[in-house]
């Protein structure tokens, strides 16, 4: 009897295929950057695929796989998966939630303090040949607020890195108990609008769903405190681009630092 097979279409650690291909219990095969149509054509023999963020499952590729039994993401979220036709196809959709929670949340806090200490604009602009230390005086963390959006395992970790370095954190998460905050040290806003309005540094740390779509948009930012920084390394859909480019351009937002894009990868 043959093993089940196992189609890897984003690249994952050798050491994770010789963990499925040890013993000889499953088959792996690892091929990746498939468009849509060719990963529909390769997918029909195998029973599981194992996928990170480049690749979407479509209802195209779930009704080509007539074998398949489990999609597995190697990492949080399962948005780039269309879960709905793999639920009526009886396919199982896994995630990894904890697998990348240190270091996402150490980027994240990387990314505030690089913000707040402009370390990239001053990169690029001495790079461009311009001495301009002036204009590059950047902000303490020391006494201001963070505002987080979306109070999961990556999203309490940041608090924890930012209350060491005597920030005030808000938190907003209709799923976070007044107990949890409280064993967290944060304090828990009920409404967005709150977060938004104190908040001198917005994270956002929320899943990716019809519900959360362009969560910061034109009007919510309107609503945020003028020189407010903005670090996004959820998901690129969460925030309106062209309106966040917009408010740093009219000097309401202070600035941003994205880690991912509503589109990737981004046209160039």
């Amino acid at each position: 009897m043959s093993s089940p097979k196992v189609f890897i279409a984003d690249s994952i650690s050798q050491r994770g295929i010789d963990e499925l291909t040890r013993d000889g219990a499953l088959e792996a095969k690892v091929q990746t950057g498939l468009s849509e149509t060719q990963l529909a054509e390769a997918i029909p023999d195998f029973a599981a695929l194992i996928i990170r963020s480049q690749t979407k499952v479509t209802a195209k590729i779930l009704n080509a796989a007539k074998k398949l039994r489990v999609v597995g993401r190697a990492g949080v979220g399962v948005d780039n998966v269309d879960v709905e036709t793999a639920t009526r196809r009886g396919v199982v959709v896994l995630n990894a939630p904890g697998a990348n929670t240190i270091s996402t949340a150490e980027h994240a806090f990387s990314l505030l303090l690089s913000l707040a200490r402009n370390i990239a604009r001053a990169d690029a602009t001495l790079k461009g040949g311009t001495w301009d230390r002036k204009n590059l005086e950047g902000v303490e963390l020391y006494n201001k607020t963070l505002g987080i959006i979306g109070m999961g395992r990556i999203g309490s970790e940041l608090s924890r890195r930012a209350i060491a370095f005597g920030m005030r954190v808000l938190a907003f998460d209709p799923y976070l108990s007044v107990s949890r905050a409280r064993s967290l040290q944060v304090e828990l806003v009920e409404e967005l609008d709150e977060l938004l309005a104190a908040a001198d540094f917005i994270s956002l740390h929320t899943p990716l769903t019809a519900e959360t779509h362009h969560l910061l948009n034109a009007e919510r930012l309107a609503k945020t405190k003028r020189g407010v920084r903005v670090i996004n390394c959820a998901r690129g859909g969460l925030l309106d681009e062209q309106a966040l480019a917009d408010a740093i351009s009219n000097g309401h937002v202070a600035g941003a630092a994205l880690d991912v894009f509503e589109t990737e990868p981004l046209p160039v």
